[in-house]
């Protein structure tokens, strides 16, 4: 069902696909952004210790959940003429092969301005325990018809 900017209220929801997390998966996004940062190919390099943090094996790309808040934002605006224009992320947790982990986003509000209407939702990434991954904001443009100016 295709949305309307009129439609839209504070809290409405916005759920997009799962993606589970593999091995495989994370080779291709290497292989696709042309990162081959050993945190996510080398095991024996991911063993060791970062300051206080080890991870305790190879982790996701965190660009891989902008990735899927991106196409969650498209997903559910193109459909209604709106463009996505604007999206800040932040990595809360590490994501590991065997995760699965699904980006949602809620109205957070909506704004009329002389030249456009606008919509900001908050998004997040959640894994398959309901831990939040990923946190942010998105700003989706609905342009005002222009045969009505």
């Amino acid at each position: 069902m295709t949305t309307t900017f009129e439609k839209l209220r504070a809290g409405d929801a916005i759920d997009g696909p799962t993606f589970a997390v593999s091995r495989e998966s994370i080779r291709l996004f290497c292989d696709a952004s042309l990162d081959y940062n050993p945190l996510h190919l080398d095991d024996e390099y991911m063993k060791g210790s970062f300051g206080k943090t080890n991870f305790g094996g190879i982790i996701m790309h965190g660009m891989n959940n902008f990735g899927l808040i991106s196409r969650m934002i498209t997903d559910w605006a193109y459909p209604a003429g709106a463009i996505h224009r604007r999206l800040e992320t932040r990595w809360v947790k590490p994501v590991r092969p065997g995760d699965t982990i699904q980006p949602t986003g809620i109205i957070k509000a909506k704004q009329v301005t002389e030249k456009s209407r606008w919509v900001m939702i908050d998004v997040m990434v959640r894994n398959q325990t309901g831990e939040k991954v990923a946190t942010g904001e998105a700003l989706v443009e609905f342009p005002r018809d222009l045969f009505c100016q």
